[in-house]
């Protein structure tokens, strides 16, 4: 398993009890996902290491199987390296369609629930099941008769959280896996949370952790104990959330007010611009500019929004909806380029406006960011997120990214 995932540990489940009155949020996590699809035409693999992922050049690790992890391989691990822990792993090239029409056969089922879910990748999602309770019965047992439905119509298994926040569900299905559920009561929520490493609580990566260790803080209940206005002090508005999120806080439903509000930002070019990499290299600005946005408010989109305006002032708009949640700029920019460039193809006119809005936005704590199938060991977050520290020490003019470096006018 990933360092993440042996983190999740501490206390005695047991101990927790089965009142699932409240606990009307579940989060979902396919086990294995890419795995598992795969094994489904190849059961002679089960119970052995297996790899899904890309042999040749810079591949990396796109999923493992449980026997694999004991290894010590893990997601988005070079492949090189993961051959090295387990050498005689069956390696599996990912079969990208294919995850796909399983992940809407598994949310079908979802939506015969509830509405009230969220999708925050191919094999992840939050339900809100409080709607469901009056027709279904209780959280504990809706949840037992879903996975059983998964398990008939697909073969997969789905290991579940179920809890009274977003965040306490999230812990607690990592903790169910695999194949399970775990139930944490409203009543237990501290008591869950309090003796688990806080490199356990989502948002809290190597860096975070080393800082919370320099002030003692080794425990989710450390952080828990200490007043939240020294968490907002010291760690800004992450610290904020971190500290509520070690208190099991978050919104209990889907919130759709968090959902519609957005973070844009757009250009008005002084002439009409004609030329492309002009148009490509403001998008990538305005992507960096509303990703540093999106991240200090510590939040991730999972949609994103383009605006495009002609010099004739029609205005023309294209929305893309993610494959997983980011609050990354580079993933921004690569999602909107392609919509950008079609609507150049489509009119051969000058541009008098560029914008970019991020949307749909979730709490980085909960949102469980999904691993790219190309994206390497070391990601283009912790780039993004040391250009943030500097930035707020200095100033957001003090450093940009390389291909920023030409001067632009300031964005409205």
């Amino acid at each position: 398993m990933s360092r993440k995932q042996l983190a999740r540990s501490g206390g005695d489940l047991s101990r927790l009890g089965a009142d699932d009155t409240g606990a009307t949020m579940l989060h979902l996590d396919m086990d294995s996902f890419f795995v598992s699809v795969e094994l489904l035409s190849r059961p002679e693999l089960l119970g052995r290491p297996v790899i899904v992922g890309g042999r040749s050049g810079r591949g990396v690790v796109v999923s493992a199987s449980y026997e694999a992890r004991e290894f010590g391989v893990h997601a988005a691990m070079p492949m090189a390296r993961a051959m090295n822990l387990c050498p005689f792993a069956e390696v599996i090239p990912p079969s990208h369609g294919l995850y796909s029409t399983f992940s809407q056969t598994v949310f079908d089922l979802v939506a015969q629930v509830t509405p009230d879910f969220w999708q925050v990748s191919v094999d992840e999602a939050y339900i809100d099941v409080s709607g469901a309770v009056r027709r279904l019965g209780s959280p504990a047992l809706i949840t037992s008769e879903l996975r059983a439905e998964i398990a008939a119509r697909t073969g997969l298994r789905a290991s579940v959280g179920i809890a009274g926040s977003r965040v306490v569900a999230k812990l607690a299905s990592t903790r169910a896996k695999p194949n399970g559920q775990l139930l944490v009561p409203l009543a237990s929520t501290q008591e869950f949370l309090d003796p688990m490493p806080i490199e356990a609580l989502p948002g809290v990566g190597e860096k975070t952790r080393e800082a919370f260790f320099r002030y003692g803080i080794r425990l989710i209940g450390d952080l828990a104990a200490v007043d939240e206005a020294w968490a907002g002090r010291v760690f800004g508005a992450h610290g904020h959330h971190l500290w509520r999120g070690a208190h099991g806080w978050d919104s209990h439903g889907m919130d759709r007010q968090v959902k519609d509000r957005s973070i844009s930002a757009e250009h008005t070019f002084g002439e009409d611009v004609w030329d492309l990499s002009q148009l490509e290299h403001e998008l990538l600005r305005l992507t960096d500019k509303v990703a540093h946005r999106v991240r200090a408010d510590g939040k991730v989109a999972t949609t994103l929004g383009l605006k495009y305006r002609l010099g004739d002032f029609t205005t023309l708009s294209r929305s893309v909806t993610l494959e997983a949640p980011t609050d990354l700029a580079q993933e921004m920019y690569e999602a909107l380029r392609p919509a950008m460039r079609d609507l150049r193809a489509q009119r051969s006119k000058g541009v008098r406006l560029l914008g970019v809005r991020a949307a749909g936005l979730m709490d980085f704590t909960v949102s469980g960011r999904q691993a790219r199938l190309d994206e390497a060991e070391h990601s283009g977050r912790e780039a993004e997120v040391a250009l943030d520290d500097v930035r707020r020490k200095f100033g957001t003019a003090a450093i940009s990214q390389a291909s920023l470096l030409s001067r632009h006018p300031n964005s409205e």
